[in-house]
């Protein structure tokens, strides 16, 4: 699965590859993805690869080639990338498998499973939601209504909110959030993070719950939050 960035920039890829024979220079691919610096691109790029959508040749100056597309993307898709896909991170089938019955037969109770889907950062924003790597199951009261997904944290910029390295924290999916709630924050499209929100008129803080990081400040076009945080699971 792939954010609406890494898709737009794979097909600028395939596309400039199919009709010029050479990959775009990253200037031409910042320009076309409108992004702000190059280091956009190299996160994208790195993404890619990490995949297994694109390869890097050595020993070759702009040496990129798509290695495979999209399962779901038919090939009237290629030449509009833009207009092929869905803007959300998280698949709206996941979290929706349906909790089993409290109590098993033989008295034990039994959970609710829901997907894990990478890591999330909680501390400077890494590449966006991955894919769905495996399930977990846990008591159906800690979820209530809704859709949910897990991810793994990595980073200690949430300590003071309780929330470490390593642990594990259940998301309830949707895109609207109030002022002090801690939510998944997805970054100009294309990082997540794991951070308070605050609504100061009509910008939007990411605030960390630990004094060694700075409270970031963005305008409401560049962040789209991806689900509010419900629980928390804690290895010993």
């Amino acid at each position: 699965m792939l954010t609406r960035k890494q898709h737009e920039l794979l097909m600028f890829i395939h596309e400039r590859l199919k009709e010029a024979g050479v990959p775009p220079s990253f200037e031409e691919m910042k320009e076309a993805l409108d992004l702000r610096s190059k280091s956009g691109i190299h996160r994208l790029i790195t993404a890619l690869e990490e995949r297994g959508f694109i390869r890097k040749l050595a020993h070759r100056a702009r040496a990129i080639e798509v290695v495979k597309l999209p399962d779901s993307m038919s090939p009237g898709l290629a030449a509009s990338p833009k207009k092929s896909f869905s803007p959300n991170v998280i698949q709206g089938s996941l979290g929706r498998v349906k909790p089993q019955s409290p109590t098993a037969s033989d008295g034990i109770p039994r959970g609710a499973v829901i997907p894990v889907m990478g890591r999330i950062a909680a501390g400077v924003p890494i590449s966006a939601i991955q894919d769905h790597t495996h399930n977990i199951t846990v008591p159906p009261d800690m979820l209530g209504q809704g859709e949910h997904y897990a991810l793994e944290v990595k980073g200690d910029s949430m300590i003071d909110a309780g929330i470490f390295d390593g642990d594990t924290v259940l998301i309830r999916k949707g895109d609207a959030a109030a002022s002090g709630e801690i939510v998944v924050a997805l970054v100009d499209d294309e990082e997540a993070t794991l951070k308070r929100l605050r609504k100061k008129g009509d910008s939007i803080a990411l605030e960390a719950a630990n004094p060694a990081y700075e409270t970031r400040i963005f305008g409401p076009d560049r962040i789209r939050v991806q689900g509010k945080l419900v629980g928390l699971l804690r290895r010993y």
